[in-house]
């Protein structure tokens, strides 16, 4: 009997833990139908999932706040909802969350059409459910954890303070507290860790990837910069790229052996001696005595894109020098987050070497110089300059592709852009140094006259890396409220709340779509770079040729 009652005891604790407020659970119910909704991109169960949980939570503590405050405005008690309303909001949520799950299987399908990419609709069906109430409840036993520390915090400084001050006290203890520990400790352990993790990898050399033979390129024997020295990603860089050969085989024209140069974090600890080293190599490879030099910052882990690194050497006959430097051991997502003020001061550190060195050659004897960023990469290449005609006074041009919104000269252009003009394809004025295009192969001022320094901007309209914003949380975006891309899915809507999270969501697929959507860009790279070099007799059967070929390279 004592057994049975101890049973009956633990099963009343526990239900008193997990008990919810009805008004929490109502608005939880909508915030989930939302997130059902589509948005950029095709979203795999495993991120809908997180999705849909993070929303359910959010939505459950939106819902307890708001009743807390009405009753506290009204001085209202608390009262429980009638069994019926109980039931009702039970039967009515699960009936409108099955609705919203089969209308968002086919909303994937369509998005999934739109990107290019294989649906899986029953996958969706089955697993995206479990894996949001997993989430809401892992994030509501969070917040209930703090909760109880909280309160714990507060009864023991009732001992020593009157109940009102000591409540504000503990609060305010427990914020400092976790506030200290994401943002101080536990941020810079997490931190310190996920760093020497990546660079570990940093050590490790791609399969096929081999120490280059030709003095052009750095980490060969003649190089100022050790083979060990380059990371993962500025061996692959130095290892691979078409040889003259290969230039001369897609275009039929003479072509010259490309100039590679690279410097990785383990060749110098400090940024301006890195960026130095980088230069020094690149001199000494030869790289300013070609026709075209290009200033590439990296993303990430130090890649460069192979796609745009391959289309400028194609373009240019292989009369070019390439440079970059790597500046962080963390994946891209993560600099993205953590990395931004590495990502400019190498930007900034890498140019300004460049062109201290290049202004000083006599004028006949400068190379065209050029510069390239991509996603995090195209913000560090940007904080170089102050504005178009910095850009357009000290380069021959430039290409940024899926820039992120934070950028401040791609926000400042975008902003100021032409009335009328959409933000997915701005006009800023008059295209006279800054276009913008969301298609490489066509720009909407194609008609008009491009002279002098000519800077393109190469953005996808499906592309959460640059559309994602904090904005979002409250705010509807214009493209959303203007004419949408023709990847981005018509029933796409703005929610508040939920299409933040949904663009998060998007960000882990942002890599995962066919060429031309989302974060892939690859092949692209090909048209941008012929309408920025503007290279002699060159033909749109050529720029599909080399389209075709450069989505080959890994």
């Amino acid at each position: 009997m004592l057994q049975v009652q101890g049973w009956q005891d633990r099963a009343r604790r526990l239900q008193g833990r997990v008990r919810l407020r009805p008004a929490g659970v109502a608005l939880a119910a909508v915030l989930v139908c939302f997130s059902l909704t589509p948005s950029l991109l095709p979203r795999p169960p495993l991120f809908q999932g997180i999705v849909s949980g993070v929303a359910a939570a959010t939505g459950y503590g939106l819902g307890v706040f708001v009743a807390w405050c009405w009753r506290g405005l009204s001085g209202r008690p608390r009262r429980p909802w009638p069994a019926w309303a109980r039931w009702l909001l039970v039967a009515g949520g699960a009936a409108a969350g099955l609705v919203s799950l089969l209308l968002g299987m086919r909303w994937q399908q369509e998005a999934h059409r739109l990107a290019g990419t294989e649906p899986t609709p029953v996958a969706f069906v089955l697993l995206t459910p479990p894996i949001a109430v997993l989430v809401a409840a892992l994030l509501l036993a969070l917040a209930r954890g703090i909760r109880a520390a909280t309160r714990r915090v507060v009864g023991l400084l009732e001992r020593r303070l009157e109940p009102q001050a000591a409540t504000v006290l503990g609060v305010l203890l427990m914020v400092l507290v976790a506030w200290s520990l994401v943002s101080g400790v536990a941020g810079d352990v997490a931190l310190r860790s996920l760093d020497a993790s990546f660079a570990v990898a940093d050590r490790t050399t791609p399969s096929g990837v081999e120490r280059p033979t030709t003095p052009l390129r750095s980490g060969s024997e003649e190089s100022l910069v050790e083979w060990d020295d380059l990371g993962r990603e500025g061996r692959t860089f130095v290892g691979r790229g078409p040889s003259a050969e290969e230039i001369e085989e897609l275009t039929d024209r003479p072509a010259m052996e490309p100039i590679r140069t690279y410097a990785g974090l383990s060749s110098e600890d400090d940024v301006d001696d890195r960026a130095a080293l980088a230069v020094a190599d690149l001199d000494r490879a030869g790289g300013f005595e070609r026709e075209h030099l290009l200033v590439v910052t990296t993303t990430g882990t130090g890649w460069v894109e192979p796609s745009a690194a391959s289309g400028f050497e194609y373009v240019t006959g292989g009369d070019s020098a390439i440079v970059a430097m790597q500046y962080s051991h963390l994946a891209s997502w993560l600099s993205f987050l953590v990395d931004a003020a590495r990502a400019r001061d190498a930007g900034r550190a890498l140019f300004d070497a460049v062109y201290g060195h290049w202004s000083k050659l006599p004028l006949d004897e400068r190379p065209e110089l050029y510069v390239f960023g991509e996603s995090l990469g195209s913000f560090g290449a940007e904080e170089a300059f102050s504005g178009e005609f910095d850009l357009a006074n000290r380069t021959s041009g430039a290409l940024f592709v899926g820039p992120p919104s934070f950028n401040p000269l791609y926000r400042a252009f975008v902003d100021d852009r032409s009335s009328g003009s959409p933000e997915i394809e701005p006009v800023y004025r008059g295209g006279r140094i800054v276009r913008f295009t969301t298609d490489a192969n066509r720009s909407p001022l194609d008609d008009r006259e491009w002279s002098g320094g000519r800077v393109l901007y190469l953005q996808h309209a499906s592309d959460p890396v640059t559309w994602w914003s904090p904005d979002l949380l409250l705010t509807r975006p214009d493209w959303l409220e203007e004419e949408r891309g023709d990847d981005v899915p018509d029933s796409m809507h703005w929610f508040p709340i939920v299409s933040f999270l949904q663009v998060s969501g998007d960000l882990a697929s942002a890599f995962s779509t066919q060429p031309a959507h989302g974060h892939n860009f690859s092949g692209e790279h090909a048209a941008a770079w012929v309408t920025i070099v503007q290279p002699e007799q060159w033909s749109d059967e050529l720029t599909e040729r080399l389209r075709v070929e450069l989505r080959r390279f890994p």
